[in-house]
């Protein structure tokens, strides 16, 4: 039994939590041969992963395709839909262009050996054992399989059959964690699965955040870096501090065990001054620096949620400090830029319809109708 998998363009994003915060794929693109073994602290969870020598171990980029399954029954899931199996057909190109990867020739070769190494890795844990079973075995995928038109031979996708570990963990809506469509746009391997830690870490503990010493992140993580590289690697990470949603901080740098903070950066926004509010939202709604530019869909899909909206007077000042500076820089003498109204005002009052116009053209980054409709809606 199969279902085809429905292309949602405007999916919101989801990832399987058990396998976020631990060493479950290889953080580098060169084939990777080493086993994986990893014993939490407490000594209550074990993950093995163990690489096909002609494959090599599954990558966290070969992940990106799991969390694409995952959104998508997660999906629907939530509509209600409840006739879903292991086995899906879907269309490569549509996979392809969500991921990020590319509709070309290479990106199709690509996204047959990542599949390769999804069913060729294996792993063994005891991550959801119960009292029958000590551990689980499973490959991440259990076949995979290009379908083609006997007659035409035209392509008709895809079937893919997921390990019934994975298929009952997503299935499972409390196991499933929402991500950043950017996170696609992670160019670095371990910056990816510092993303998905910090996210499973940092994302119920509001402005405290989540600290941890880089020991215990090398241990989790699995990567073959030295433990002093490793640490450079993450330095560099929290300097350049331009991951989705996640905000970095390292805590005594200079000593010999430092700590890094990873915070939910929706929170620092909401303790930041109101003077900063404006400086502080431009972060949420900009294209992330250090990252490959997303397209504008996948922009849209990663603005505040209603409850994490930002407060009306950040954004009323925000706009009207975008209207003045342009009307600076295109040399406008006709009157004074209109301030900010005291008392409740639409976005369209602060703007006037030439200055929207121009921030559109001057700022595509920006969803501009999403900040005028948050204005309003608190108005």
């Amino acid at each position: 039994m199969f279902f085809t998998l429905p292309d949602f363009s405007d999916v919101s994003l989801r990832d399987y939590q058990e396998t976020m915060q631990r060493p479950f794929f290889s953080l580098s693109k060169k084939k990777r041969l080493k086993p994986i073994e990893y014993l939490s602290p407490d000594k209550s969870v074990t993950v093995h992963v163990s690489a096909n020598p002609e494959y090599g171990m599954a990558t966290i980029w070969d992940a990106d395709i799991m969390i694409y399954l995952a959104s998508h029954l997660n999906e629907l899931r939530e509509r209600g839909d409840n006739d879903m199996s292991p086995t899906i057909r879907l269309q490569p190109g549509d996979l392809l262009k969500r991921i990020c990867w590319g509709v070309s020739g290479r990106a199709y070769e690509r996204l047959i050996g990542a599949l390769d190494r999804l069913q060729a890795t294996t792993i063994k844990t005891n991550i959801r054992a119960n009292s029958k079973s000590r551990e689980t075995t499973f490959s991440w995928i259990d076949s995979y399989t290009h379908l083609v038109d006997e007659r035409t031979q035209r392509s008709l996708g895809m079937e893919i059959t997921l390990s019934k570990w994975f298929f009952d963990g997503v299935m499972d809506k409390r196991n499933v964690l929402a991500i950043s469509p950017l996170y696609f746009e992670i160019t670095s391997g371990l910056g990816k699965w510092l993303y998905r830690a910090a996210r499973k870490h940092a994302g119920g503990n509001g402005p405290e955040g989540f600290t941890i010493g880089f020991e215990t992140l090398h241990q989790k993580s699995g990567s073959e870096s030295s433990l002093p590289s490793f640490k450079n690697k993450i330095l560099e990470l929290a300097r350049a501090n331009n991951l989705p949603d996640i905000s970095l901080d390292v805590i005594g740098p200079e000593t010999p065990r430092p700590k890094l903070r990873m915070t939910m950066r929706k929170h620092l926004a909401c303790d930041a001054p109101a003077s900063n509010a404006a400086q502080s939202s431009v972060a949420l709604v900009s294209p992330t620096p250090g990252i490959r530019p997303a397209k504008v869909k996948q922009q849209r899909a990663s603005w505040p949620s209603e409850q994490d909206q930002m407060p009306p007077a950040a954004i009323r000042s925000l706009l009207a400090s975008a209207a003045s500076n342009l009307r600076a820089e295109r040399g406008d003498t006709a009157g004074p830029a209109p301030s900010a109204p005291a008392g409740p005002a639409s976005a369209q009052d602060v703007l006037g319809a030439e200055m929207y116009a121009a921030i559109k053209a001057e700022s595509p980054g920006w969803d501009l109708d999403v900040l005028m409709q948050q204005f309003d809606s608190f108005m």
